[in-house]
């Protein structure tokens, strides 16, 4: 089968950084089922395993953790799905990934995919919207009537990327939170404008100052979606007493969570890989949270992040789409669909 890998890790500039390879067809077993890929997202996760994580000498990587398409096999123990479905889902981190032509997964993070999308724009939602879903409601629990925060309000930074584009959208339609979301280029702003943020802030400027001028002193609740270690210290800041801070992104050189005890800010890590890579007794949370989104966008409630399509699956499109993503421009989803 096609498939695309690394053997080093390379600059995304480099021909050899991403290769088109040929490998086995994998076979389905227990309760992982067997998908004929059709299209295939790019995360930040994607560039940051080209470049941190070196395959065994001779071997190749296969990156991917986004995908659509259709199941074509199914193993022994599998309950939830039969040949011929139309899926989608985000993976394990501990498999090999969706930038081949066939994939195995394990049904438990796998759902029906949206009717109504197809298969370029199902691909560009499991990974955010999972990461979105847990960040908002597992950790930051925003939906949970609270004396405390009896009228929440959620700042979400970095919220024209792939997972804050989700994170605006659900908290919209399941949550009554105040959304302030940030960006800091035209384009951006209108992008989380348009999702549904009730305000946008410029990252590139005092949070502190523009939440002013809303007549806001605090928020409750905190996504921290990117760059945490630049803004930490004025979200802190912000913070409501016994607020609540969560983020996805790696702070370099980590954060100093002792500014944290005063007002009883709690903090959260959301890692959306978790539940597959220690197949946690809820592991099939995953399956349920895509169910519940399908049917989000089936009624019209959550659409699509998909923002370009970067034509066929192949090493040299996948190049180009990581190399937008190092650049920090992307907004929404980078989609790559077909095999020709």
């Amino acid at each position: 089968m096609k498939a695309v890998g690394y053997q080093q890790s390379l600059p995304a500039t480099d021909d050899k950084a991403l290769q088109d390879i040929e490998l086995p067809q994998p076979v389905a077993s227990g309760r992982d089922i067997l998908v004929r890929v059709e299209a295939v997202s790019v995360n930040p996760v994607d560039t940051k395993v080209r470049l941190r994580v070196e395959p065994e000498a001779g071997q190749y990587k296969v990156l991917g953790w986004d995908a659509a398409g259709e199941v074509v096999a199914v193993g022994e123990d599998v309950s939830l799905f039969k040949a011929g479905d139309k899926v989608f889902y985000a993976g394990s981190l501990t498999c090999p990934g969706s930038n081949s032509e066939y994939q195995l997964v394990d049904e438990r993070i796998v759902a029906l995919m949206p009717e109504c999308l197809s298969y370029a724009e199902a691909a560009a939602l499991p990974l955010t919207a999972i990461t979105a879903w847990e960040l908002l409601f597992d950790r930051l629990e925003i939906q949970q009537p609270s004396l405390k925060h009896p009228r929440p309000v959620l700042l979400i930074t970095g919220a024209a990327g792939g997972v804050g584009s989700v994170l605006i959208q659900l908290a919209r339609q399941l949550t009554t939170a105040t959304i302030i979301a940030t960006a800091s280029r035209p384009e951006s702003k209108q992008w989380v404008t348009d999702l549904g943020a009730h305000y946008v802030l410029d990252h590139s400027q005092s949070l502190t100052a523009q939440l002013k001028e809303l007549d806001l002193d605090c928020v409750s609740h905190v996504a921290s979606l990117t760059h945490t270690d630049q803004h930490y210290a004025e979200l802190v800041q912000l913070l409501a007493p016994q607020g609540k801070l969560a983020l996805i992104d790696d702070p370099t050189g980590g954060i100093d969570i002792m500014p944290l005890k005063q007002k009883s800010i709690s903090l959260h890590w959301e890692f959306m890989f978790t539940r597959a890579m220690f197949a946690t007794p809820d592991m099939i949370a995953q399956h349920q949270l895509l169910t519940d989104l399908s049917r989000l966008v089936q009624q019209g409630q959550v659409k699509t992040t998909l923002n370009q399509v970067a034509g066929t699956i192949n090493a040299a499109n996948l190049r180009k789409a990581h190399q937008l993503l190092e650049s920090g421009k992307a907004i929404g989803k980078v989609v790559l669909a077909g095999w020709k």
